[in-house]
């Protein structure tokens, strides 16, 4: 049976290699196939049970099969899956109204998109109409979608594979604290000399910018985030200039930092944001994103336009579910608690791998930058080796950075005190068997390791 269901999962590889692209990304030498979940556990096709990190890219926030989220999907689409927004939908604005009220931002409108690309790709589009300007401003290493237009404004070239945009976009300094030229600064004066870059960047923008995007931690980009406060500093900035500032919640929204609901309320001294993109986890699986802003940005487009799949009864259905358990259940406080929990236990495992230069983050988003040890050399090598390594050990968890050398960790904001020591054991083992690997004299005459 064992040899059956391997060769099937081996034919499964080569389909999947003969018919998708070749740039489709995939972890594993071996890819796996996730068939089932419940709660922060998923099981492969070959009846492996994991512990789940990484919740499908921080897309499953609260547990996979949640009942109430299931029963939501399976009630509407027995009664109506589709409908569009040429047709009013009860869902669509019982959930625009909530989601308006947590946003923080006065006179909210809300538009409904399938995917973060598409919520950003839309900010995009109100941000260059309302300003009648087509120059950005985003952060170095950021990252906020696949499409041409949100391609053209990430900073990060290993997610960037052209060089031509609609857009001119310029970048700024601030998304990475630890490493860069401003890395040896204190918060206070790492803040003072962005405000500085960003003040020159503008000096010589040669025309009206339309708007700052800025993820408050960088998902794709390794989970980096700045010192509270820099965006609050760059939006008196940007205000003297009428700049809108757009927040890409797309990976921190919903309590995911544990320590506020939205990631701009650590950078809110200056008032909210202009606009507010968000997806992921608000459908805990469901393909649902969106826009907010104020009505005078949302309401600047004078063509006609609709969303054919945008706010579908049955993903608003799931969405509100989900978002009902999260607040009743407070899931952003467990977030907090848990994360910090599990932060602290990584901090400790840390401190004796060379393999490890810094674990960062918040809540439970956290990101494990890993170097050649006893160097300060991004390693992917390392990321590569743990990750395999996690697997083996009962543990999927994801990695990023601009060098591909970060383990991020996003598990499903249900995760226990019990679930955070397993995952933070399984981590550790596979942390030391990849520093063990790295600090192994290798052959180069056969290319193996010298026994």
């Amino acid at each position: 049976m064992a040899t059956e269901t391997a060769n099937a999962h081996a034919a499964l590889h080569a389909r999947h290699r003969a018919v998708l692209p070749d740039w489709l990304a995939t972890y594993y030498a071996q890819p796996i196939e996730l068939t089932h979940g419940e709660g922060r556990h998923v099981w492969d096709a070959e009846g492996n049970r994991y512990l789940d990190f990484f919740g499908g890219i921080l897309t499953t926030m609260t547990a996979h099969a949640l009942p109430e989220v299931a029963a939501a999907v399976a009630g509407q689409a027995g009664r109506l899956l589709h409908s569009s927004t040429l047709y009013l939908s009860s869902q669509a604005v019982e959930l625009a109204e909530r989601i308006a009220r947590l946003s923080g931002i006065p006179d909210a409108r809300v538009f409904f998109t399938t995917s973060g690309t598409e919520a950003n790709d839309t900010a995009l589009l109100l941000a260059t109409a309302h300003r009648r300007s087509n120059q950005i401003l985003a952060l170095r290493n950021s990252y906020h979608g696949r499409s041409f237009s949100a391609i053209g404004i990430t900073g990060n070239s290993a997610w960037s594979p052209t060089s031509l945009s609609p857009l001119q976009t310029l970048y700024v300094h601030g998304g990475v604290r630890s490493r860069g030229p401003y890395a040896h600064l204190s918060d206070a004066e790492f803040i003072t000399a962005c405000v500085a870059d960003l003040e020159d960047v503008l000096g010589q923008a040669g025309g009206s910018v339309a708007a700052l995007i800025a993820e408050p931690v960088q998902g794709v980009g390794g989970f980096t985030l700045p010192p509270d406060g820099l965006f609050a500093a760059f939006k008196q900035v940007l205000d003297r200039h009428g700049i809108l500032w757009i927040t890409d919640e797309v990976q921190t929204g919903w309590g995911r930092t544990g320590e506020h609901f939205w990631g701009w309320q650590a950078h809110g001294k200056a008032g909210p944001p202009d606009i507010l993109t968000f997806a992921k986890g608000v459908g805990n699986g469901m393909s649902m994103g969106g826009v907010v802003a104020r009505a005078e940005v949302m309401n600047c487009l004078t063509a006609n336009s609709i969303s054919t799949f945008g706010g579908s009864p049955v993903t608003a259905a799931a969405a509100l579910a989900n978002l009902n358990y999260l607040i009743e259940h407070d899931l952003p406080g467990n977030a907090r608690r848990v994360g910090g929990l599990l932060k602290a236990r990584l901090d400790a495992v840390a401190a004796g791998l060379g393999v490890v230069r810094e674990v960062r983050g918040r809540g439970l988003m956290l990101g494990v930058e890993l170097v050649v040890p006893g160097t300060d050399r991004p390693s992917a090598e390392a990321a590569g080796l743990v990750l395999e390594a996690a697997r083996e050990n009962g543990l999927l968890i994801g990695k990023g950075g601009r060098a591909g050398n970060v383990l991020r960790i996003a598990p499903p904001l249900s995760l226990t005190v019990s679930e955070a020591e397993e995952g933070a054991a399984a981590l550790e083992a596979a942390l030391k068997a990849a520093q063990t690997a790295l600090e192994t004299p290798q052959d180069s005459s056969t290319g193996g390791v010298t026994i």
